[in-house]
């Protein structure tokens, strides 16, 4: 499955905000130990084939030289299908690969100074924990939010108290930056994250875990094109 609105490129200009919502709606988040052994690419391709239309590559672990050469293959995966690759963190792998975005989360660099270091046609994203946090989105040079957790999860251990489907139907309210959910989604509980405001689902284990990752994509896209 191509996703055709996703085509544009790290150098090309800026993503309007219906292109890049239209790019996020079923966005994967790589884990390594949530993918049963099984080689990230094919982990990746599998989902993509299932309607993935993003993907955020997350190395915490990973010295530099080995998350380079990670993001390289799957921008050779995903390059030819139209695919925005997004990388967690670094702006210098990001950089170094072509990717397509950057996100971003609160102990990571400033975003003003990462926007002054990409190219206009890379996006980011940026984690919000507190109100105050998406009070501050307004003042900053962003692309999307990631509402982050929406649901305790145990692939983000770092963050604060959840955001639940309360939380984040405030932050619908208070901002019209496209809005990705991530912590703790699963089949069970997408369609009622979607009625609360997010326009994306953020899939880690779920997707990644899964005995067919193709198969749960197709599941997840689905109900979120259901709710459009």
């Amino acid at each position: 499955m191509v996703n055709t609105a996703a085509s544009a490129t790290a150098t090309g200009t800026p993503w309007s905000r219906a292109r890049l919502r239209d790019a996020l709606r079923l966005y994967l988040v790589t884990d390594q130990p949530s993918l049963k052994g099984r080689r990230l690419i094919d982990v990746v391709q599998s989902a993509v084939q299932g309607g993935v239309t993003c993907v955020q590559l997350r190395e915490k672990q990973l010295c530099s030289r080995d998350f380079y050469a990670q993001a390289v293959a799957l921008m050779d995966l995903l390059a030819p299908l139209n695919i925005p690759l997004i990388i967690n963190d670094r702006l210098d792998i990001a950089l170094a690969c072509g990717a397509h975005g950057v996100h971003l989360g609160q102990s990571d660099l400033p975003v003003a100074a990462a926007r002054k270091l990409l190219p206009p046609g890379v996006f980011i994203g940026w984690s919000v924990e507190t109100i105050e946090d998406v009070a501050h989105s307004a003042t900053l040079p962003l692309d999307y939010l990631g509402v982050s957790p929406v649901f305790a999860t145990p692939t983000k251990t770092d963050t604060v108290t959840p955001w639940g489907l309360e939380g984040l139907q405030r932050i619908r309210a208070a901002t019209d930056l496209p809005l990705v959910a991530i912590g703790g989604i699963h089949l069970g509980n997408a369609a009622e994250v979607m009625r609360a405001g997010a326009h994306s689902l953020a899939v880690v284990s779920a997707i990644c875990s899964a005995d067919d990752p193709r198969a749960a994509s197709q599941q997840f896209r689905g109900l979120i094109d259901a709710h459009e």
